[in-house]
């Protein structure tokens, strides 16, 4: 056999070998093993036979009451509530897995509230929130019964009567609203002691042993990876205690912020060990993290906003990208094509997890993209606040402001936060369109990783292969695609209401998104204590990357402001009308 022949076996080898040795693919390895633990724990383990009997007799009943009355009666909507009672995360599964799982409570002046309370402290807050819930509770009572009165007049007239059903709808409409309203002050007189201690101690174990195992197969060091993977740990919980914080969640400034800052404040200022470096994997966090993330972008809520949706996140996404990155060039100059696509992509798509793939693609450095991230953190706490309250105060409707925060503001958390500052429908067409807008990652990562191999670092006189393509493209992508891909299905297979008591509130509240959120957190605070603010300094030099990151934003937020009202009020009303 020549030599020829053995160089490429040998190739083949290596590649075969990646499959268990490489970062991407073994965040995608570690994703898939989380999520077929949820899926088996909640359908062939779970309550999915249990759930479908009393989904179809909730369903009989609200048929009958359909086909008796024109509009949806007091008995459909305790139908309807008894369907919404079914959650995964209220099966022996669920608790485990929350309990296990657990983040730091929210608090306001003694930061130990957000690990222990006492039963003392619950009683306190629970009397304090008493009155409050009487109060709602009594509303609820009374519209009830007004309800009940205004539906007992329509049907005494056979419901031929335009204005009794009308008004019925109408008190029914009021009902709903006190009962939510009830329910949630409910919620504020319901706190329990807890001690989340044990709990951080055995999820850091656990998190430190299947990281570990992978960084092993890595071919790194496994004890040098534990022994400094504490310190990553703790600095991610007190970023979780720091979020918590009354004012701190006032102001969107979350876990994820305060991890950058916390880790560069020790690495600036004590000085990061150098026995915890070998524990800052931040790539290996948030790509295993991203796996997951495709668990909760699924196809069906895609097509259910429709086209408008699509437009805003799709057409809009790419445009502002290619933008960005020319003004970049053209116009700034800035002398790193890698910070420039990065910065675009992070401030286009969806802030960190478009910037970590995209840098993948163009093998950007490190400290490119801490920058991007930490420019992309800041104008995230200050757009989730600032959006709302410009959105209420020239008057914006509800579906176009939600459909404006989605297309701009780069977390998924901080979208349906501030959606929520508007209104329900603000947070539902919002968070849609952030979920359809996550899809744009692969896309990007794979259109990046194509163009740096042909114009930027490819060689004159020599042509670009699909091997070198693919050499570039993060892997990771696909666990995010594949993922998306199942839960799609799955959700589809199941209904929409055995899909929000399995899925939603099963598999991903009661699994795969409680890890993605502790992958994260640790990622950021990795992110932190393994940046010197002196190698920082050099890609800030006139201020081009936050020029660049305001310039392609304002041109972002108008450019989505145009095309959400196109298509939700000029082109597709009959779609928004829906809503």
């Amino acid at each position: 056999m020549s030599q020829d022949s053995n160089i490429v076996i040998d190739h083949g080898k290596s590649q075969w070998s990646d499959l268990w040795k490489k970062e991407d693919f073994l965040a995608i390895w570690l994703g898939f093993i989380i999520i077929a633990v949820c899926i088996l724990a909640y359908t062939t383990f779970g309550p999915k036979v249990e759930f479908a009997e009393k989904i179809a007799a909730a369903n009989q009943i609200q048929e009958a009451e359909l086909a008796k009355a024109p509009f949806k009666t007091i008995v459909w909507h305790k139908a309807q509530d008894d369907k919404g009672k079914l959650k995964g995360t209220s099966t022996p599964f669920g608790k485990f897995a929350i309990h296990w799982t657990v983040t730091p409570g929210s608090w306001k002046t003694n930061p130990l509230d957000a690990l222990v309370r006492s039963e003392d402290q619950a009683k306190a807050l629970n009397e304090k929130a008493m009155p409050k819930y009487e109060e709602a509770k009594g509303k609820a009572e009374a519209a009830l019964a007004a309800a009940v009165t205004a539906e007992a007049a329509a049907a005494g007239a056979s419901f031929q009567d335009q204005a009794l059903n009308d008004d019925a709808k109408a008190k029914i409409s009021e009902w709903r609203t006190a009962h939510k309203d009830a329910g949630e002050a409910k919620k504020k007189a319901e706190n329990k002691p807890y001690n989340y201690i044990p709990s951080l101690i055995a999820l850091c174990i656990f998190l430190a042993a299947i990281f570990g195992a992978g960084i092993a197969l890595m071919g790194k060091s496994m004890p040098a990876f534990m022994q400094g993977f504490t310190v990553v740990f703790l600095v991610a919980v007190l970023a979780y205690m720091l979020g918590g914080q009354a004012i701190s969640k006032q102001y969107g400034f979350g876990a994820e912020a305060w991890g950058v800052v916390l880790g560069m404040l020790i690495a600036n200022t004590l000085g990061t060990p150098k026995w915890v470096l070998p524990a800052c994997e931040v790539e290996f966090f948030i790509k295993t993290g991203l796996v997951l993330l495709g668990a909760e972008v699924l196809f069906n809520k895609i097509v259910a906003i429709g086209i408008p949706g699509i437009f805003v996140a799709w057409v809009v996404t790419p445009i502002v990208i290619v933008c960005t990155y020319i003004f970049g060039q053209v116009v700034l100059k800035m002398p790193s094509k890698t910070l420039n696509i990065v910065i675009s992509a992070d401030m286009s798509v969806c802030g960190t997890s478009a910037a970590i793939a995209t840098a993948a693609a163009c093998r950007a450095k490190k400290e490119e993209l801490t920058l991007s991230i930490g420019l992309s953190l800041v104008f995230t706490a200050i757009m989730m606040i600032a959006m709302p309250a410009f959105i209420k105060a020239v008057g914006i409707p509800e579906v176009l402001g939600g459909a404006w925060m989605g297309g701009t503001i780069d977390s998924t958390g901080a979208v349906a936060a501030a959606g929520a500052f508007l209104g329900q429908k603000a947070m539902y067409v919002a968070a849609t369109i952030k979920m359809i807008q996550n899809v744009m990652i692969g896309v990007t990562a794979f259109c990046v990783a194509i163009y740096w191999c042909t114009k930027v670092d490819c060689v004159p006189g020599k042509s670009v292969g699909a091997g070198e393509i693919w050499h570039r493209f993060p892997k990771f992508v696909l666990g995010f695609i594949g993922a998306s891909i199942i839960f799609s299905l799955l959700d589809q297979g199941m209904g929409k209401d055995m899909g929000d008591a399995v899925m939603e509130h099963g598999i991903v509240r009661g699994g795969t998104k409680l890890l993605r959120d502790w992958f994260f957190a640790l990622s950021f605070a990795a992110i932190g204590l393994s940046t010197n603010f002196r190698e920082l300094a050099k890609y800030f030099k006139g201020g081009k990357p936050l020029i660049l990151y305001v310039c392609g934003q304002s041109f972002n937020l108008a450019l989505t402001l145009a095309m959400a009202y196109i298509m939700f009020y000029v082109v597709f009303p009959e779609i928004t009308a829906k809503i």
